[in-house]
């Protein structure tokens, strides 16, 4: 970012030249501590809440966040339900983790994982109570889902958040669930916290996830675990802990929910691969 400083006044002492400067070092350090606190919690956090953690006044936070969502680093829930990251914030987040030979390398694995099913691939990761898209690559079809690297979707009813809930443990799980907002996006979504957990313990067990149309009508997809240590355990005894999610999504007037199932192997392989990426151990 390009920054016109100026010094007019080059004749004042070495304290008062650089009060300035440690000001605005000041103000950066505050909104960086902010933006940590929101990307920590696990639920949108009220003006008084930042102002209790940050241990600063209201009115000087007040404008901090306004400056910061007027750049798009945070965002206002409405309601007056208190602040969250912002899609800027994300994106840095997903810069800084996944620098550019790592990023291309995690395209390399999807844009040929494509290659072979032919449908959408992407690369998620579970974001506080939502799924993050790290990276994608899309299917030549005209018809075809828009999620751009960098949206985050509900964990509830989409295949890579029901992968992430149900390689929980019961304990975490339970806990994630009471919190999460379970509502119906489709005719099809589990909205039944009971019905849910059933669904879950299945998915467990065959250690994948799946979207029968939960999130979106008409679409439907299939997720494996991408496990630290490079592990994709048909089973529920996991090699390493879920660290990410390769997801495959089509819509049904092509591809059935069946079809992307008998493609898991596929998908593990690849998920090997992004593993070793991911955790460098090649």
């Amino acid at each position: 970012m390009k920054q016109n400083v100026q010094f007019p006044f080059q004749n004042r002492s070495a304290a008062e030249s650089t009060k300035p400067a440690a000001d605005d070092e000041d103000r950066s350090l505050r909104a960086l501590t902010v933006l940590e606190c929101l990307a920590r919690a696990q639920h949108p956090q009220t003006l008084a809440q930042l102002a209790q953690r940050q241990r600063m006044p209201k009115t000087t936070l007040m404008r901090l966040l306004r400056a910061m969502e007027n750049a798009g680093y945070v965002v206002q829930m409405p309601a007056e339900r208190g602040f969250m990251p912002g899609p800027r914030a994300a994106a840095i987040a997903m810069q800084t983790l996944k620098g550019p030979p790592m990023l291309r390398e995690c395209r390399a694995i999807l844009g040929r994982l494509v290659a072979s099913l032919g449908e959408t691939c992407n690369l998620t990761a579970m974001d506080g109570d939502h799924v993050l898209y790290v990276e994608r690559v899309e299917t030549d079809e005209p018809l075809r889902l828009q999620l751009s690297p960098g949206i985050r979707v509900p964990l509830h009813c989409t295949a890579s958040g029901k992968l992430f809930l149900a390689a929980m443990s019961r304990a975490e799980r339970q806990q994630t669930l009471r919190r999460l907002e379970i509502r119906g996006y489709t005719p099809r979504t589990l909205t039944d916290i009971g019905a849910l957990d059933t669904e879950l313990d299945r998915l467990g067990a065959q250690g994948i996830g799946v979207d029968n149309e939960e999130f979106v009508r008409g679409m439907t997809a299939v997720a494996v675990p991408v496990r630290a240590g490079g592990g994709t355990a048909d089973s529920a005894a996991p090699d390493g802990p879920v660290i990410a999610a390769i997801a495959c999504h089509a819509p049904t007037a092509r591809v059935s929910l069946e079809a992307l199932v008998r493609a898991v192997p596929t998908l593990r392989e690849a998920a090997r691969g992004m593993a070793k990426v991911l955790c460098d151990e090649r």
